[in-house]
């Protein structure tokens, strides 16, 4: 470490391992702690800096160009060795985005959702669905557009191709005064996105996940009424719920013993998101919004008040 951090100034160093949804995650919480703390933030890629297991069982870290931290965020099983050999740092304190597979008590923390099943305590924080970095919207458009994001063979859900391209051509057709933006994604089989790029309709837009950024979700969230989504596709049913938009379910058949659809089934019981068989609640001219939920503002407090409170 070659900076002595400023006491006023947190510095939290964010280890990646370079995948979109880990990097989402890792980015939602820090946005939130930039804004309630002005911490400085430093994004450091796991894969290109060479740790060994001697190194991360000893916690004999490696040097790193960067003030010396504060917090040290970790999302990825990619960013563990790393993760370990930093955790003796002096003055600061390490955090887990996930179940690890090392024993829990070499990190301070973890943030965990709750499909996880560890019980939440003085050094567990659990969440509904994984963080992620979408911002509130403060109303929703009064224009009938929708967003439909299609995901694809999961370990959750029995998929079914044909299901979901009928259940899309039953949108399309029950309101035709509504404008449709439809995308796929990295899991989506080809038969089908190709399917779906030949519904010919004015109110329709196709696009293909491969010429998205990380800015192309945020931007149709915020100008869109209703969004549906498949089961299978749990970071984009969260990130709905964070903009706070009204959000639907495509019907597939859950997998027996899938933690992951029993925690949608939970979203189902408390409101937050519609099945396929109530469309048309979520599709009336003033759908009901779904309960407030921005996980990583409240992961964030909970960092600030219960591990970062000795360290600024």
């Amino acid at each position: 470490m070659t900076t002595a951090a400023n006491a006023k100034t947190p510095v939290v160093w964010l280890l990646t391992d370079g995948k979109p949804g880990h990097r989402n995650q890792l980015r939602g919480l820090a946005s939130r702690l930039q804004v309630l703390l002005g911490a400085s933030l430093y994004w450091l890629p796991a894969p290109e800096i060479a740790v060994s297991y001697w190194q991360a069982l000893r916690a004999r870290a490696p040097d790193i160009d960067a003030p010396s931290p504060h917090l040290i965020l970790a999302a990825g099983s990619g960013t563990h060795r790393l993760l370990l050999a930093l955790r003796r740092q002096p003055g600061c304190r390490t955090v887990v985005l996930m179940k690890p597979a090392f024993p829990r008590r070499w990190v301070d923390a973890m943030i965990l959702p709750q499909h996880d099943r560890v019980p939440a305590s003085k050094r567990v924080f659990t969440t509904l669905g994984a963080l992620n970095a979408i911002t509130p919207l403060g109303q929703l458009t009064g224009k009938p557009e929708a967003l439909l994001l299609i995901g694809g063979p999961s370990k959750h859900f029995v998929w079914d191709s044909d299901t979901i391209l009928e259940q899309v051509r039953t949108l399309i057709q029950r309101y035709p005064d509504w404008r449709w933006t439809l995308a796929n994604s990295r899991r989506t089989p080809a038969p089908l996105s190709h399917a779906l790029n030949a519904l010919e309709d004015v109110h329709i837009t196709w696009v293909d996940h491969q010429q998205t950024d990380a800015g192309w979700v945020p931007q149709q969230l915020a100008r869109s009424r209703a969004v549906w989504v498949t089961p299978d596709s749990n970071s984009m049913v969260f990130e709905a719920l964070t903009a706070g938009l009204p959000t639907g379910l495509f019907s597939l058949p859950a997998k027996p013993g899938s933690r992951l659809a029993a925690g949608l089934g939970a979203l189902v019981t408390d409101g937050y998101v519609t099945l396929w068989d109530q469309q048309a609640t979520l599709m009336s001219s003033s759908p009901r919004r779904p309960p407030p939920l921005w996980e990583a503002d409240r992961a964030a407090r909970w960092l600030i008040q219960e591990v970062l409170g000795s360290q600024l």
